[in-house]
């Protein structure tokens, strides 16, 4: 199969690397433009870096809709896949692959259609994830199934972990696709919309905690938002980051500090979270009993 791969974040390269060590001929990736990242310097997506060391052309659309459609065209896939590509695909361009395009979705669709499925998840408090490879619909995510794969969420996963295991399963679940549309034995299942869950883009201001959150709602989102946009505290005005937490009784009023062993807490709606991982504005990351040490004086201080 002549395969146009189009894909943008780290989480596209398993799949990419895949498709190319397969039997499958990937015969060029489409990602999104150069942005501008620290010190001002153009920073490429890590599609395009992986897709250039693997010696395949490299096509970058601001709007591949209403940029990319002849070149696309002229390319003459077979089959297009997007992996985390970032751009809605219109119904002109989805109309140009023989056999249409292919998406690895990160989530067992129909649950979590949508922007942050592997967050959604995590802050729903579920036990299992996985991934879906389905025929690309014009309506998001709503495409045909080809196969689902499954994997159980450990109390240690956070939103980055959960990333790079849904990405290799991905990669599997993608080219088990593309080599049974090569073989004749592909199935396409329509999904049940009644079913249909639907997660949004995240941004930095959902990631907030506060003190009438229950403690096992904070802890989901201290593992959703790792590593990014990572759930913080505001405190006296000024912001604390918390990449790891842990559940723990309640021990005073509810936006309150505590110590227990030289260990840090904080007392929310139901119970407490003891803070294992935080950061301060402007400062390096450092365990919660780091953190204590050098600023007893939050003990006293209040959500």
């Amino acid at each position: 199969m002549r395969v146009l791969f189009l894909g943008t974040p780290d989480f596209a390269i398993p799949s990419l690397r895949a498709i190319v060590k397969s039997k499958h001929t990937v015969i060029g990736v489409v990602t999104q433009p150069d942005k501008e990242g620290k010190r001002l310097v153009m920073t490429p997506p890590a599609v395009k870096v992986e897709a250039e060391a693997l010696g395949i052309p490299v096509y970058q659309f601001e709007k591949v809709s209403r940029e990319g459609v002849d070149l696309i065209r002229s390319l003459a896939p077979d089959v297009m896949v997007t992996a985390a590509f970032g751009q809605i695909l219109s119904r002109e361009l989805l109309a140009v692959p023989k056999y249409g395009v292919f998406n690895v979705h990160g989530s067992l669709l129909p649950l979590y259609r949508g922007a942050s499925p592997i967050q959604s998840c995590l802050l729903n408090g579920d036990k299992v994830t996985g991934v879906t490879i389905m025929r690309t619909a014009y309506e998001v995510d709503s495409g045909d199934i080809i196969l689902k794969k499954q994997i159980s969420i450990l109390p240690e996963d956070n939103a980055g972990t959960l990333f790079d295991k849904i990405a290799e399963i991905g990669a599997e679940g993608v080219v088990e696709a593309l080599d049974r549309l090569a073989d004749g034995t592909i199935t396409f299942t329509p999904q049940d919309a009644s079913q249909a869950t639907f997660c949004k883009m995240i941004s930095k201001s959902d990631a907030e905690l506060n003190a009438e959150l229950s403690a096992a709602t904070a802890l989901n989102m201290v593992r959703a938002y790792a590593p990014w946009p990572v759930a913080f505290l505001t405190i006296n005005g000024e912001r604390l980051r918390v990449f790891q937490a842990a559940l723990a009784p309640k021990c005073g009023e509810k936006g309150t500090f505590f110590s227990e062993n030289g260990e840090l807490f904080v007392n929310l709606s139901d119970g407490a979270l003891c803070l294992l991982s935080v950061q301060a504005e402007n400062k390096k990351r450092m365990s919660g009993k780091e953190y204590l040490i050098g600023h007893r004086s939050i003990l006293e201080k209040k959500l």
